[in-house]
């Protein structure tokens, strides 16, 4: 599939897939949408209400790292310990990650953020004292966890192009997934979206969203 570099919103790329007309993040601004969205909407949110001693995280749809890198920043920051598990079926190809500028704009890190693409995949590595990650490349229907994330960043492409990521068994397994009081967050609010979290046990909110989006999906497992 073709694939096309384009500056957002904030100046920062983001890869655009024109056969699909999507892209990896909000055309309104990659580091905007991924902030509010993930880190302030969901790592901030859940630490806030559950002041946790260490954060388990899964996302779906690793793409360009930038959620990854974000909450690695977030991590050293606040010195919170995370385990993250990033879940991509069709890993960003080395040379597409020299183009994207996310270290860059936000003035932290360049050598991090390559590292989390370099690592290898299916092992963990320890990328500070605060931040462990684990790389897994499957499907997202192949995730069998149980009870192991406090935090979901659901980020898949979106229900218009894949539309089979974004259903009651997808989210039934996401459910599993999480420890009782955990939490997934998307960028999507679609009402069908809504509807199957729902339907498999999730509490759902509609909250503001990003840049150039009116409203978010937030559930939590009681």
């Amino acid at each position: 599939m073709k694939r096309e570099f384009l500056k957002t919103g904030d100046g920062s790329i983001t890869i655009h897939l024109p056969d699909w007309n999507e892209q990896y993040h909000s055309k309104h601004g990659a580091i905007a949408e991924a902030n509010h969205v993930f880190i302030q909407t969901g790592l901030h949110h859940f630490i806030s209400t559950e002041r946790p001693n260490k954060v388990s995280i899964l996302e779906i749809g690793f793409g360009t790292g930038l959620n990854a890198f974000l909450t690695y920043l977030f991590s050293e920051k606040k010195s919170l310990k995370i385990d993250y598990t990033g879940v991509e079926a069709y890993p960003v190809d080395t040379s597409e990650v020299t183009k994207l500028n996310y270290a860059e704009n936000l003035s932290e890190e360049k050598d991090a953020f390559h590292k989390l693409h370099e690592i290898t995949w299916e092992e963990a590595h320890k990328i500070s004292k605060n931040f462990i990650i684990t790389k897994q490349k499957k499907f997202f229907d192949k995730i069998e966890d149980i009870s192991l994330y406090n935090l979901i960043y659901f980020d898949a492409f979106g229900a218009r192009v894949q539309p089979e990521l974004w259903t009651e068994s997808i989210f039934a397994k996401m459910f599993k997934a999480l420890k009782p009081n955990g939490v997934l967050v998307t960028y999507s609010a679609k009402g069908s979206v809504r509807r199957a979290m729902q339907e498999v046990g999730f509490d759902v909110e509609r909250l503001p969203g990003p840049p150039g989006k009116r409203e978010m999906l937030r559930a939590s497992k009681k």
